[in-house]
This record gives structure tokens, sequence and C-alpha cells, in this order.
């Protein structure tokens, strides 16, 4: 089984020893570094090159967005490494600048551990994972400006929350097309809950979790749960 390399940029031991516990609980993960600053993160970035690097924003010497940056714009190529942005900063300014800087990823540190592990993999699979606070984020300044104005990272390969707001008209979904509990579903989904977080909210399977939320999709003809939680907030499915 191929293993998703994970490296850790992070000042505080504390948290990186608490990332790296949460990581290694699943074998598909594996850690092979980890730096407390800035410049020993790029150094051991270009030297290991993990399938995903996990940048504190507030690191001691240089910030995480600007590491972001130096990464990705090494040698004028771009980076293999997906960078998953994690920090306690949800304003406005530091979200688009993590985007612009190349990132993949944004998380806040609040995040269950579950759903830290769901962000990695989907990183690693070549999509973004965006807390619902920051793609609210991002809907806004897609709103307030005309697509070719809004700073946000170039299409990827396959479509992140950023690209699914870009360009695209303002959302019409009559909630009529989902039932009462597909409702719920979407909410808890809108706020970053796994498919085990909901299933025991709800008091219902992980396997009817995961029949609801392949309606959800199917319905709002979106390609993973970013992209429904995006369109659902355009369209005011949920709040």
């Amino acid at each position: 089984m191929t293993k998703i390399r994970v490296a850790l940029i992070e000042d505080h031991d504390l948290t990186r020893v608490g990332i790296r516990t949460a990581l290694l609980q699943k074998e598909e993960i594996e850690v092979v570094g980890e730096a407390s600053n800035a410049t020993d993160g790029l150094k051991m970035l270009k030297t290991l090159q993990p399938d995903i690097a996990i940048v504190d924003i507030g690191l001691p010497d240089k910030d995480g967005i600007e590491l972001t940056k130096d990464l990705k714009s090494t040698d004028g190529s771009q980076s293999a490494t997906k960078v998953l942005i994690l920090t306690l900063r949800d304003n406005k300014e530091a979200v688009l600048a993590a985007f612009a800087a190349g990132a993949d990823s944004y998380c806040m540190k609040d995040i269950r551990f579950d759903n830290l592990l769901e962000a990695v993999r989907v990183t690693y699979n070549g999509n973004a994972w965006i807390d619902p606070a920051i793609a609210r984020i991002v809907l806004q300044q897609a709103r307030q400006n005309p697509p070719s104005e809004v700073s946000l990272p170039s299409a990827k390969p396959a479509t992140t929350a950023s690209e699914a707001v870009e360009g695209q008209p303002e959302e019409n979904i009559e909630p009529y097309i989902l039932t009462d509990r597909e409702l719920e579903v979407l909410q808890l989904i809108v706020e970053g809950c796994s498919n085990a977080v909901i299933a025991e909210r709800l008091y219902i399977t992980v396997g009817t979790v995961k029949t609801h939320v392949r309606n959800i999709l199917n319905k709002l003809c979106a390609d993973d749960r970013t992209q429904a939680a995006v369109r659902a907030l355009r369209s005011g499915l949920v709040g």
C-alpha cells in the first residue's frame, strides 16, 4: 500500500506532537519529517519532497504563507508537494493570501482529528479541503469581485471550492429537490462534519449517511463535499 508522506512545520511543540499522533493512527499515513520554523521547514520540504506539507501560518521566522509561496515558486516550477495551511486565523486577508500563494487546503487549528485526516486524504487526491468558514470567505470574495479580479489559485486538475464559486452564476437550487433528512446532512457537511460525526448526531448508520451524501451530490450536480457545501451556501439551502 502506497503511504501518504506528510511533513509537519509547526513551532508549537505540543500541537506538533498532537498532529503527529493523530496522523500516525492511520496506516496509510507516514510522517517523514518535522520542523519548527520556516527556514528549516523549506529545506526539509525540498530535500524530502513529501506528498503533503502541513504548515502553520504563524511561524516565528517567516509566516506559512511566505513559506508556501517560496515552495511553490522554487526554480520557477510548481512543487509537487501539496500544502495544507493550519491556522487560528480565518480573516479574509489571510485566507485569500494563502490561496494566492498556492496553498491547496486551509484548515482551522480547532479542526477535529478525524476531519484533519480527511483533509489530508482529500488534499492528497488533488482536491481542496476548506473549512466551511473559509468557504464562506471565498464565496463572499467571489460575489464582491468579477472572476478576473478574485485572487484565487490557478485551476487545478480537480475542482476546488474556490473554483466551484469562481466564474459561475448565482446558484438557483430549489430546496424541495432535497428531502428534510438530506438537508440536515447537508447542513452538517457545511459545518465540516465527517460521515461518522453526522451519523452520531442524526442517530443513523454511517452507511445511511453515505447514501444521503451520494444523493446530495447527485442532486446538486457536485463532484465532492466541498463543492456541494459551496453550492448550498450560494443557493441559501443552508445557513
